[in-house]
Protein backbone atom coordinates (compact mmCIF):
# COMPACT_ATOMS: atom_id res chain seq x y z
CA UNK A 1 0.00 0.00 0.00
CA UNK A 2 1.44 3.35 -1.07
CA UNK A 3 0.83 5.43 2.05
CA UNK A 4 0.84 2.77 4.76
CA UNK A 5 3.64 4.46 6.72
CA UNK A 6 1.96 7.84 6.38
CA UNK A 7 -1.42 6.47 7.47
CA UNK A 8 0.10 4.88 10.59
CA UNK A 9 2.52 7.72 11.40
CA UNK A 10 0.34 8.73 14.37
CA UNK A 11 1.61 5.63 16.22
CA UNK A 12 5.09 7.13 16.44
CA UNK A 13 8.33 5.24 15.80
CA UNK A 14 9.42 3.95 19.21
CA UNK A 15 6.41 3.60 21.46
CA UNK A 16 5.68 0.78 23.89
CA UNK A 17 4.10 -1.31 21.12
CA UNK A 18 7.15 -1.01 18.85
CA UNK A 19 9.56 -1.76 21.69
CA UNK A 20 7.55 -4.83 22.65
CA UNK A 21 7.50 -6.19 19.09
CA UNK A 22 11.17 -5.34 18.61
CA UNK A 23 12.46 -7.18 21.67
CA UNK A 24 10.09 -10.15 21.60
CA UNK A 25 10.74 -10.91 17.93
CA UNK A 26 14.48 -10.50 18.54
CA UNK A 27 14.30 -12.81 21.57
CA UNK A 28 12.59 -15.48 19.45
CA UNK A 29 15.80 -15.58 17.38
CA UNK A 30 18.09 -16.54 20.31
CA UNK A 31 17.40 -20.33 20.09
CA UNK A 32 18.36 -20.20 16.40
CA UNK A 33 21.82 -19.00 17.44
CA UNK A 34 22.72 -22.02 19.53
CA UNK A 35 20.69 -24.56 17.56
CA UNK A 36 21.99 -23.45 14.18
CA UNK A 37 25.67 -24.08 14.99
CA UNK A 38 25.24 -26.86 17.59
CA UNK A 39 26.60 -29.39 15.11
CA UNK A 40 30.08 -27.98 15.81
CA UNK A 41 29.95 -29.83 19.15
CA UNK A 42 27.33 -32.50 18.46
CA UNK A 43 29.45 -33.84 15.58
CA UNK A 44 32.87 -33.01 17.02
CA UNK A 45 35.60 -35.51 16.14
CA UNK A 46 38.01 -36.20 19.03
CA UNK A 47 41.44 -37.73 18.64
CA UNK A 48 41.12 -41.48 18.10
CA UNK A 49 43.11 -44.61 17.37
CA UNK A 50 42.49 -48.31 16.78
CA UNK A 51 41.51 -50.47 19.72
CA UNK A 52 43.98 -53.23 20.54
CA UNK A 53 41.94 -55.86 22.42
CA UNK A 54 43.17 -57.24 25.72
CA UNK A 55 43.11 -60.79 24.39
CA UNK A 56 45.62 -60.05 21.63
CA UNK A 57 48.45 -61.93 23.44
CA UNK A 58 50.90 -59.03 23.05
CA UNK A 59 53.64 -57.98 25.39
CA UNK A 60 53.50 -54.42 26.71
CA UNK A 61 56.27 -53.42 24.32
CA UNK A 62 54.48 -54.80 21.28
CA UNK A 63 51.15 -53.34 22.42
CA UNK A 64 52.71 -49.87 22.57
CA UNK A 65 54.17 -50.32 19.08
CA UNK A 66 51.00 -51.77 17.51
CA UNK A 67 49.83 -48.41 16.07
CA UNK A 68 51.99 -47.01 13.25
CA UNK A 69 53.02 -43.36 13.24
CA UNK A 70 52.00 -40.93 10.52
CA UNK A 71 52.86 -37.33 9.71
CA UNK A 72 50.01 -34.92 10.57
CA UNK A 73 50.31 -31.18 11.08
CA UNK A 74 54.10 -31.37 10.82
CA UNK A 75 54.34 -33.93 13.66
CA UNK A 76 54.47 -37.72 13.90
CA UNK A 77 51.35 -38.99 15.66
CA UNK A 78 49.64 -42.40 15.99
CA UNK A 79 47.53 -43.38 13.01
CA UNK A 80 43.78 -42.90 13.38
CA UNK A 81 42.65 -45.62 10.98
CA UNK A 82 45.35 -48.30 10.74
CA UNK A 83 47.24 -50.70 12.97
CA UNK A 84 49.83 -53.37 12.36
CA UNK A 85 48.32 -56.80 11.73
CA UNK A 86 47.82 -58.22 15.22
CA UNK A 87 48.29 -61.86 14.19
CA UNK A 88 51.84 -61.09 13.04
CA UNK A 89 52.57 -59.03 16.17
CA UNK A 90 51.36 -61.90 18.39
CA UNK A 91 53.83 -64.27 16.68
CA UNK A 92 56.74 -61.85 17.17
CA UNK A 93 55.75 -61.35 20.80
CA UNK A 94 55.61 -65.13 21.42
CA UNK A 95 59.09 -65.52 19.89
CA UNK A 96 60.47 -62.86 22.23
CA UNK A 97 61.43 -60.50 19.42
CA UNK A 98 61.53 -56.76 20.12
CA UNK A 99 59.95 -54.07 17.92
CA UNK A 100 62.37 -51.76 16.17
CA UNK A 101 65.54 -53.68 16.94
CA UNK A 102 64.60 -57.26 15.97
CA UNK A 103 61.71 -56.42 13.65
CA UNK A 104 61.54 -53.54 11.15
CA UNK A 105 58.13 -52.00 11.86
CA UNK A 106 57.85 -50.13 8.55
CA UNK A 107 57.89 -53.45 6.68
CA UNK A 108 54.96 -54.93 8.58
CA UNK A 109 51.52 -55.37 7.05
CA UNK A 110 48.76 -52.95 8.10
CA UNK A 111 45.07 -53.62 8.74
CA UNK A 112 42.04 -51.40 9.48
CA UNK A 113 40.58 -50.94 12.96
CA UNK A 114 38.73 -54.26 13.06
CA UNK A 115 37.93 -53.98 16.78
CA UNK A 116 36.75 -50.37 16.77
CA UNK A 117 38.35 -47.20 18.07
CA UNK A 118 39.30 -45.66 21.37
CA UNK A 119 38.53 -41.94 21.63
CA UNK A 120 40.16 -39.19 23.63
CA UNK A 121 37.86 -37.66 26.25
CA UNK A 122 39.95 -34.53 26.75
CA UNK A 123 37.50 -32.36 24.74
CA UNK A 124 34.25 -34.33 24.40
CA UNK A 125 32.67 -36.97 26.58
CA UNK A 126 30.58 -38.21 23.64
CA UNK A 127 29.45 -36.97 20.22
CA UNK A 128 27.55 -38.55 17.36
CA UNK A 129 30.97 -39.40 15.92
CA UNK A 130 31.95 -41.49 18.94
CA UNK A 131 28.41 -42.86 19.32
CA UNK A 132 28.26 -44.34 15.82
CA UNK A 133 31.99 -44.44 14.87
CA UNK A 134 31.80 -41.83 12.09
CA UNK A 135 35.54 -41.99 11.43
CA UNK A 136 37.95 -43.40 8.85
CA UNK A 137 35.87 -45.19 6.20
CA UNK A 138 32.74 -43.52 7.60
CA UNK A 139 34.19 -40.05 8.11
CA UNK A 140 32.04 -38.72 5.25
CA UNK A 141 28.97 -39.12 7.43
CA UNK A 142 29.98 -36.30 9.78
CA UNK A 143 30.00 -33.55 7.10
CA UNK A 144 26.93 -35.17 5.55
CA UNK A 145 25.01 -34.75 8.82
CA UNK A 146 25.79 -31.03 8.73
CA UNK A 147 24.89 -30.80 5.05
CA UNK A 148 21.58 -32.57 5.68
CA UNK A 149 20.72 -29.98 8.32
CA UNK A 150 21.29 -27.29 5.69
CA UNK A 151 19.24 -29.32 3.20
CA UNK A 152 16.40 -28.91 5.68
CA UNK A 153 17.17 -25.21 5.86
CA UNK A 154 17.05 -25.09 2.06
CA UNK A 155 13.64 -26.78 1.95
CA UNK A 156 12.37 -24.56 4.75
CA UNK A 157 13.50 -21.42 2.92
CA UNK A 158 11.58 -22.47 -0.15
CA UNK A 159 8.41 -23.59 1.61
CA UNK A 160 8.22 -20.96 4.35
CA UNK A 161 8.24 -18.03 1.93
CA UNK A 162 5.15 -19.24 0.10
CA UNK A 163 3.39 -20.46 3.28
CA UNK A 164 4.07 -17.17 5.04
CA UNK A 165 2.77 -15.12 2.14
CA UNK A 166 -0.34 -17.32 2.02
CA UNK A 167 -1.15 -18.06 5.68
CA UNK A 168 0.50 -15.14 7.44
CA UNK A 169 3.83 -14.31 9.05
CA UNK A 170 2.69 -15.02 12.63
CA UNK A 171 1.14 -18.43 11.92
CA UNK A 172 4.25 -19.67 10.12
CA UNK A 173 6.54 -18.20 12.79
CA UNK A 174 4.99 -20.15 15.64
CA UNK A 175 4.26 -23.32 13.68
CA UNK A 176 7.90 -23.61 12.69
CA UNK A 177 9.13 -22.71 16.20
CA UNK A 178 7.09 -25.69 17.43
CA UNK A 179 8.51 -27.83 14.64
CA UNK A 180 12.11 -26.93 15.50
CA UNK A 181 11.66 -27.55 19.23
CA UNK A 182 9.65 -30.76 18.84
CA UNK A 183 11.94 -32.53 16.41
CA UNK A 184 15.05 -31.44 18.35
CA UNK A 185 13.59 -33.10 21.42
CA UNK A 186 12.91 -36.33 19.50
CA UNK A 187 16.44 -36.14 18.12
CA UNK A 188 17.82 -36.54 21.65
CA UNK A 189 16.55 -40.13 21.59
CA UNK A 190 18.04 -41.07 18.21
CA UNK A 191 19.05 -44.73 18.01
CA UNK A 192 21.08 -44.50 14.80
CA UNK A 193 22.94 -42.02 12.64
CA UNK A 194 20.25 -42.35 9.99
CA UNK A 195 17.50 -41.40 12.45
CA UNK A 196 19.54 -38.47 13.75
CA UNK A 197 20.15 -37.17 10.22
CA UNK A 198 16.52 -37.43 9.08
CA UNK A 199 15.40 -35.51 12.17
CA UNK A 200 18.16 -32.97 11.54
CA UNK A 201 16.59 -32.21 8.15
CA UNK A 202 13.26 -31.44 9.85
CA UNK A 203 14.93 -29.31 12.52
CA UNK A 204 16.66 -27.32 9.78
CA UNK A 205 13.35 -26.74 8.02
CA UNK A 206 11.84 -25.25 11.18
CA UNK A 207 14.94 -23.26 12.08
CA UNK A 208 15.16 -21.11 8.96
CA UNK A 209 11.39 -20.81 8.53
CA UNK A 210 10.86 -19.10 11.88
CA UNK A 211 13.95 -16.92 11.34
CA UNK A 212 12.73 -15.57 7.99
CA UNK A 213 9.15 -15.18 9.25
CA UNK A 214 10.31 -13.21 12.32
CA UNK A 215 12.58 -11.06 10.16
CA UNK A 216 9.86 -10.13 7.67
CA UNK A 217 7.22 -9.71 10.39
CA UNK A 218 9.39 -7.18 12.21
CA UNK A 219 10.30 -5.41 8.98
CA UNK A 220 6.65 -4.90 8.09
CA UNK A 221 5.35 -3.94 11.56
CA UNK A 222 8.09 -1.54 12.66
CA UNK A 223 8.41 2.00 11.31
CA UNK A 224 10.88 3.15 8.72
CA UNK A 225 13.44 4.52 11.20
CA UNK A 226 13.47 1.30 13.27
CA UNK A 227 13.61 -1.28 10.46
CA UNK A 228 17.37 -1.15 9.96
CA UNK A 229 17.89 -1.22 13.73
CA UNK A 230 15.72 -4.34 13.99
CA UNK A 231 17.40 -6.12 11.08
CA UNK A 232 20.89 -5.58 12.50
CA UNK A 233 21.05 -4.81 16.21
CA UNK A 234 17.80 -6.70 16.76
CA UNK A 235 17.65 -9.95 14.83
CA UNK A 236 21.36 -10.37 14.17
CA UNK A 237 22.79 -9.46 17.57
CA UNK A 238 20.25 -11.61 19.39
CA UNK A 239 21.27 -14.46 17.07
CA UNK A 240 24.89 -13.77 18.07
CA UNK A 241 23.90 -13.88 21.75
CA UNK A 242 22.46 -17.34 21.17
CA UNK A 243 25.60 -18.34 19.30
CA UNK A 244 27.73 -17.16 22.25
CA UNK A 245 25.70 -19.33 24.61
CA UNK A 246 26.51 -22.45 22.56
CA UNK A 247 30.17 -22.90 23.64
CA UNK A 248 29.17 -22.10 27.24
CA UNK A 249 26.54 -24.85 27.21
CA UNK A 250 28.95 -27.22 25.45
CA UNK A 251 31.82 -26.50 27.86
CA UNK A 252 29.80 -27.64 30.86
CA UNK A 253 27.79 -30.38 29.11
CA UNK A 254 30.18 -32.68 27.24
CA UNK A 255 27.64 -35.44 26.41
CA UNK A 256 25.91 -34.79 23.08
CA UNK A 257 22.45 -36.03 24.12
CA UNK A 258 22.32 -33.92 27.27
CA UNK A 259 23.72 -30.94 25.36
CA UNK A 260 21.05 -31.24 22.68
CA UNK A 261 18.35 -31.48 25.34
CA UNK A 262 19.69 -28.37 27.09
CA UNK A 263 19.69 -26.47 23.77
CA UNK A 264 16.14 -27.58 22.95
CA UNK A 265 14.26 -26.71 26.15
CA UNK A 266 14.59 -22.87 25.82
CA UNK A 267 12.36 -23.08 22.74
CA UNK A 268 9.40 -23.68 25.09
CA UNK A 269 9.82 -20.14 26.41
CA UNK A 270 8.53 -18.80 23.07
CA UNK A 271 5.02 -20.24 23.60
CA UNK A 272 3.63 -17.21 25.54
CA UNK A 273 4.70 -14.90 22.72
CA UNK A 274 1.72 -16.09 20.66
CA UNK A 275 -0.61 -13.87 22.70
CA UNK A 276 1.64 -10.81 22.42
CA UNK A 277 3.10 -10.69 18.89
CA UNK A 278 0.54 -9.48 16.28
CA UNK A 279 0.15 -10.37 12.64
CA UNK A 280 1.64 -8.04 10.03
CA UNK A 281 -0.90 -5.32 9.11
CA UNK A 282 0.86 -4.90 5.76
CA UNK A 283 0.26 -8.58 4.99
CA UNK A 284 -3.37 -8.38 6.08
CA UNK A 285 -3.90 -5.40 3.78
CA UNK A 286 -2.24 -7.28 0.91
CA UNK A 287 -4.83 -10.02 1.47
CA UNK A 288 -7.73 -7.57 1.52
CA UNK A 289 -8.33 -8.08 5.29
CA UNK A 290 -8.47 -4.38 6.05
CA UNK A 291 -10.58 -4.53 9.21
CA UNK A 292 -8.17 -6.95 10.92
CA UNK A 293 -5.24 -4.70 10.00
CA UNK A 294 -7.03 -1.66 11.38
CA UNK A 295 -7.87 -3.52 14.62
CA UNK A 296 -4.18 -4.29 15.16
CA UNK A 297 -3.23 -0.67 14.52
CA UNK A 298 -5.88 0.58 16.96
CA UNK A 299 -4.63 -1.84 19.65
CA UNK A 300 -1.10 -0.59 19.00
CA UNK A 301 -2.30 2.98 19.45
CA UNK A 302 -3.94 2.01 22.74
CA UNK A 303 -0.71 0.33 23.89
CA UNK A 304 1.21 3.50 23.07
CA UNK A 305 -1.37 5.65 24.87
CA UNK A 306 -2.36 7.38 21.64
CA UNK A 307 -5.87 8.13 20.36
CA UNK A 308 -6.27 6.71 16.87
CA UNK A 309 -8.04 8.83 14.21
CA UNK A 310 -11.60 7.93 13.28
CA UNK A 311 -10.47 7.00 9.76
CA UNK A 312 -7.04 5.37 9.42
CA UNK A 313 -7.30 4.42 5.74
CA UNK A 314 -9.27 6.19 3.05
CA UNK A 315 -12.11 3.81 2.03
CA UNK A 316 -11.90 4.61 -1.68
CA UNK A 317 -8.15 4.00 -1.67
CA UNK A 318 -8.62 0.74 0.17
CA UNK A 319 -11.07 -0.37 -2.49
CA UNK A 320 -8.46 0.31 -5.21
CA UNK A 321 -5.80 -1.56 -3.25
CA UNK A 322 -8.23 -4.38 -2.57
CA UNK A 323 -8.84 -4.92 -6.27
CA UNK A 324 -5.09 -4.97 -6.90
CA UNK A 325 -4.05 -7.13 -3.96
CA UNK A 326 -6.48 -9.97 -4.53
CA UNK A 327 -4.10 -11.29 -7.16
CA UNK A 328 -2.33 -14.44 -5.99
CA UNK A 329 1.44 -14.29 -6.15
CA UNK A 330 3.72 -17.28 -6.57
CA UNK A 331 7.44 -17.93 -6.85
CA UNK A 332 7.10 -17.35 -10.60
CA UNK A 333 6.41 -13.66 -9.93
CA UNK A 334 10.07 -13.32 -8.94
CA UNK A 335 10.72 -13.79 -12.67
CA UNK A 336 7.73 -11.81 -13.95
CA UNK A 337 9.67 -8.95 -15.55
CA UNK A 338 13.19 -8.62 -16.81
CA UNK A 339 13.97 -6.23 -13.98
CA UNK A 340 12.85 -8.48 -11.11
CA UNK A 341 14.41 -11.53 -12.79
CA UNK A 342 17.82 -9.81 -12.96
CA UNK A 343 17.61 -8.77 -9.30
CA UNK A 344 16.57 -12.31 -8.30
CA UNK A 345 19.49 -13.93 -10.16
CA UNK A 346 22.01 -11.51 -8.67
CA UNK A 347 20.58 -11.97 -5.17
CA UNK A 348 20.73 -15.75 -5.51
CA UNK A 349 24.42 -15.70 -6.43
CA UNK A 350 25.29 -13.15 -3.75
CA UNK A 351 23.56 -15.01 -0.94
CA UNK A 352 25.03 -18.34 -2.01
CA UNK A 353 28.63 -17.12 -1.95
CA UNK A 354 28.29 -15.20 1.34
CA UNK A 355 26.79 -18.30 2.93
CA UNK A 356 29.77 -20.46 1.93
CA UNK A 357 32.12 -18.04 3.69
CA UNK A 358 30.03 -17.52 6.82
CA UNK A 359 29.20 -21.16 7.56
CA UNK A 360 32.56 -22.42 6.34
CA UNK A 361 34.40 -20.22 8.86
CA UNK A 362 31.90 -21.01 11.64
CA UNK A 363 32.19 -24.78 11.15
CA UNK A 364 35.98 -24.60 10.88
CA UNK A 365 36.50 -23.37 14.47
CA UNK A 366 37.32 -26.87 15.85
CA UNK A 367 40.21 -27.07 13.36
CA UNK A 368 41.85 -23.82 14.50
CA UNK A 369 44.80 -23.87 16.87
CA UNK A 370 43.93 -23.67 20.54
CA UNK A 371 40.84 -24.54 22.59
CA UNK A 372 37.73 -25.38 20.54
CA UNK A 373 35.38 -23.73 23.05
CA UNK A 374 37.37 -20.50 23.15
CA UNK A 375 37.61 -20.39 19.35
CA UNK A 376 33.87 -20.95 18.98
CA UNK A 377 33.17 -18.22 21.54
CA UNK A 378 35.48 -15.81 19.69
CA UNK A 379 33.76 -16.68 16.42
CA UNK A 380 30.45 -15.72 18.04
CA UNK A 381 31.72 -12.58 19.82
CA UNK A 382 33.23 -11.15 16.62
CA UNK A 383 29.72 -11.07 15.15
CA UNK A 384 28.58 -8.40 17.63
CA UNK A 385 30.93 -5.63 16.37
CA UNK A 386 30.25 -6.85 12.83
CA UNK A 387 26.53 -6.24 13.28
CA UNK A 388 27.10 -2.86 14.94
CA UNK A 389 29.34 -1.74 12.08
CA UNK A 390 26.81 -2.98 9.51
CA UNK A 391 24.06 -1.00 11.29
CA UNK A 392 26.15 2.18 11.17
CA UNK A 393 26.95 1.61 7.50
CA UNK A 394 23.30 0.97 6.64
CA UNK A 395 22.28 4.17 8.41
CA UNK A 396 24.81 6.47 6.79
CA UNK A 397 26.20 5.02 3.56
CA UNK A 398 24.90 3.48 0.30
CA UNK A 399 24.06 -0.23 0.56
CA UNK A 400 26.07 -1.66 -2.31
CA UNK A 401 29.32 0.16 -1.46
CA UNK A 402 29.04 -0.82 2.21
CA UNK A 403 28.47 -4.47 1.34
CA UNK A 404 31.23 -4.52 -1.25
CA UNK A 405 33.73 -3.05 1.24
CA UNK A 406 32.83 -5.67 3.87
CA UNK A 407 33.15 -8.50 1.34
CA UNK A 408 36.48 -7.25 -0.01
CA UNK A 409 37.82 -7.04 3.56
CA UNK A 410 36.71 -10.56 4.44
CA UNK A 411 37.88 -12.12 1.18
CA UNK A 412 41.30 -10.48 1.04
CA UNK A 413 42.09 -11.35 4.67
CA UNK A 414 41.27 -15.03 4.05
CA UNK A 415 43.60 -15.04 1.04
CA UNK A 416 46.44 -13.65 3.21
CA UNK A 417 46.24 -16.49 5.78
CA UNK A 418 48.37 -18.78 3.62
CA UNK A 419 51.23 -16.25 3.83
CA UNK A 420 51.40 -16.33 7.65
CA UNK A 421 54.38 -18.35 9.03
CA UNK A 422 53.33 -21.56 10.78
CA UNK A 423 54.71 -20.47 14.17
CA UNK A 424 52.50 -17.35 14.26
CA UNK A 425 49.34 -19.25 15.21
CA UNK A 426 47.74 -16.33 17.03
CA UNK A 427 48.04 -14.20 13.89
CA UNK A 428 46.31 -16.90 11.84
CA UNK A 429 43.40 -17.00 14.29
CA UNK A 430 43.23 -13.19 14.23
CA UNK A 431 42.99 -13.17 10.42
CA UNK A 432 40.29 -15.85 10.46
CA UNK A 433 38.27 -13.77 12.92
CA UNK A 434 38.79 -10.64 10.82
CA UNK A 435 37.57 -12.54 7.77
CA UNK A 436 34.55 -13.71 9.77
CA UNK A 437 33.96 -10.07 10.77
CA UNK A 438 33.79 -8.89 7.15
CA UNK A 439 31.61 -11.74 5.91
CA UNK A 440 29.25 -11.49 8.90
CA UNK A 441 28.82 -7.76 8.29
CA UNK A 442 27.87 -8.48 4.70
CA UNK A 443 25.51 -11.28 5.74
CA UNK A 444 23.71 -8.85 8.06
CA UNK A 445 23.41 -6.16 5.41
CA UNK A 446 22.24 -8.48 2.65
CA UNK A 447 18.99 -9.22 4.55
CA UNK A 448 18.14 -5.52 4.72
CA UNK A 449 19.28 -4.88 1.17
CA UNK A 450 17.18 -7.71 -0.25
CA UNK A 451 14.11 -6.73 1.77
CA UNK A 452 14.39 -3.20 0.35
CA UNK A 453 14.64 -4.41 -3.24
CA UNK A 454 11.51 -6.63 -3.18
CA UNK A 455 7.93 -5.26 -2.87
CA UNK A 456 5.47 -6.15 -0.09
CA UNK A 457 3.42 -8.52 -2.25
CA UNK A 458 6.39 -10.87 -2.71
CA UNK A 459 8.85 -9.60 -0.10
CA UNK A 460 8.73 -12.67 2.14
CA UNK A 461 8.91 -14.88 -0.93
CA UNK A 462 11.87 -12.91 -2.30
CA UNK A 463 13.79 -13.02 0.98
CA UNK A 464 12.88 -16.69 1.37
CA UNK A 465 14.04 -17.55 -2.16
CA UNK A 466 17.31 -15.68 -1.65
CA UNK A 467 17.78 -17.41 1.69
CA UNK A 468 17.00 -20.72 -0.01
CA UNK A 469 19.77 -20.06 -2.53
CA UNK A 470 22.21 -19.25 0.27
CA UNK A 471 21.57 -22.73 1.70
CA UNK A 472 23.10 -24.28 -1.37
CA UNK A 473 26.28 -22.59 -0.17
CA UNK A 474 25.74 -23.75 3.41
CA UNK A 475 25.19 -27.34 2.20
CA UNK A 476 28.59 -27.18 0.49
CA UNK A 477 30.34 -25.41 3.39
CA UNK A 478 31.05 -28.57 5.48
CA UNK A 479 32.95 -29.98 2.54
CA UNK A 480 35.00 -26.78 2.20
CA UNK A 481 36.05 -27.46 5.80
CA UNK A 482 36.63 -31.14 4.94
CA UNK A 483 39.14 -30.08 2.25
CA UNK A 484 41.37 -28.83 5.06
CA UNK A 485 42.33 -32.45 5.75
CA UNK A 486 44.20 -32.44 2.43
CA UNK A 487 45.51 -28.87 2.43
CA UNK A 488 45.06 -26.64 5.48
CA UNK A 489 44.92 -23.44 3.40
CA UNK A 490 42.71 -24.68 0.56
CA UNK A 491 39.40 -23.80 2.30
CA UNK A 492 40.62 -20.25 2.95
CA UNK A 493 41.81 -19.80 -0.64
CA UNK A 494 38.47 -20.95 -2.05
CA UNK A 495 36.32 -19.00 0.41
CA UNK A 496 38.46 -15.88 0.03
CA UNK A 497 38.30 -15.96 -3.76
CA UNK A 498 34.51 -16.45 -3.82
CA UNK A 499 34.00 -13.65 -1.28
CA UNK A 500 36.00 -11.17 -3.38
CA UNK A 501 33.93 -12.16 -6.42
CA UNK A 502 30.71 -11.57 -4.49
CA UNK A 503 31.99 -8.10 -3.57
CA UNK A 504 32.36 -7.31 -7.26
CA UNK A 505 28.87 -8.68 -7.98
CA UNK A 506 27.35 -6.38 -5.32
CA UNK A 507 28.45 -3.30 -7.25
CA UNK A 508 26.01 -4.17 -10.06
CA UNK A 509 22.87 -4.17 -7.88
CA UNK A 510 20.60 -1.07 -7.81
CA UNK A 511 21.05 1.30 -4.88
CA UNK A 512 18.18 1.36 -2.34
CA UNK A 513 19.57 3.80 0.24
CA UNK A 514 17.06 6.60 0.86
CA UNK A 515 14.58 5.09 -1.59
CA UNK A 516 10.94 4.12 -0.90
CA UNK A 517 10.09 0.66 0.42
CA UNK A 518 8.16 -0.75 -2.58
CA UNK A 519 4.70 -2.31 -2.19
CA UNK A 520 4.09 -3.49 -5.79
CA UNK A 521 6.34 -5.05 -8.39
CA UNK A 522 6.15 -1.93 -10.54
CA UNK A 523 7.61 0.17 -7.70
CA UNK A 524 10.82 -1.87 -7.60
CA UNK A 525 14.11 -0.15 -8.20
CA UNK A 526 15.35 -0.57 -11.74
CA UNK A 527 18.62 -2.29 -12.57
CA UNK A 528 20.77 0.35 -14.21
CA UNK A 529 21.16 -0.04 -17.94
CA UNK A 530 18.29 -2.52 -18.17
CA UNK A 531 15.44 -1.68 -20.50
CA UNK A 532 12.14 -1.97 -18.66
CA UNK A 533 8.74 -2.74 -20.19
CA UNK A 534 5.99 -2.76 -17.54
CA UNK A 535 3.03 -5.12 -18.00
CA UNK A 536 0.03 -3.42 -19.61
CA UNK A 537 -2.17 -4.01 -16.56
CA UNK A 538 0.21 -2.02 -14.40
CA UNK A 539 1.00 0.82 -16.77
CA UNK A 540 -1.28 3.24 -14.92
CA UNK A 541 0.47 2.59 -11.59
CA UNK A 542 3.91 3.10 -13.08
CA UNK A 543 2.81 6.38 -14.66
CA UNK A 544 1.42 7.56 -11.35
CA UNK A 545 4.73 6.75 -9.74
CA UNK A 546 6.61 8.82 -12.29
CA UNK A 547 4.17 11.74 -12.07
CA UNK A 548 3.86 11.71 -8.25
CA UNK A 549 7.23 10.62 -6.86
CA UNK A 550 6.59 12.39 -3.53
CA UNK A 551 3.87 9.87 -2.66
CA UNK A 552 6.43 7.08 -2.56
CA UNK A 553 9.00 9.03 -0.58
CA UNK A 554 6.79 8.61 2.48
CA UNK A 555 8.07 5.05 2.88
CA UNK A 556 11.76 5.89 2.57
CA UNK A 557 14.09 5.05 5.42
Amino acid sequence: MRDYDAATAFLGEWGRFQRLVFFLLSASIIPNGFNGMSVVFLAGTPEHRCVVPRGANLSGEWRNASIPLELRGGQEVPSRCRRYRLAALANFSALGLRPGSDVELEALELEPCLDGWEYSRDVYRSTIVTEWNLVCANDWKGPLSTSLFFVGVLLGSFISGQLSDKFGRKNVLFATLAMQTGFSFIQVFSTSWEMFSVLFVLVGMGQISNYVAAFVLGTEILGKSVRVLFCTLGVCIFYAFGYMLLPLFAFFIRDWRMLLLALTLPGLLCIPLWWVIPESPRWLISQGRFQEAEDIIRKAAKTNGITAPDVIFDPSELQDVNSQKQQTYTILDLMRTRNILTITIMSVLLWMIISVGYFGLSLDTPNLHGDVYVNCFLSAVIEVPAYIISWLLLRNLPRRYSMAAALFLGGCVLLFIQLVPSHLRALSILLVMLGKFGITSAFSMVYVYTAELYPTVVRNMGVGASSMASRLGSILSPYFVYLGAYDRFLPYILMGSLTVLSGILTLFLPESYGMPLPDTIDQMLRVKGLEYRPPSSSTRDSKEEEENPEIFKSTAF
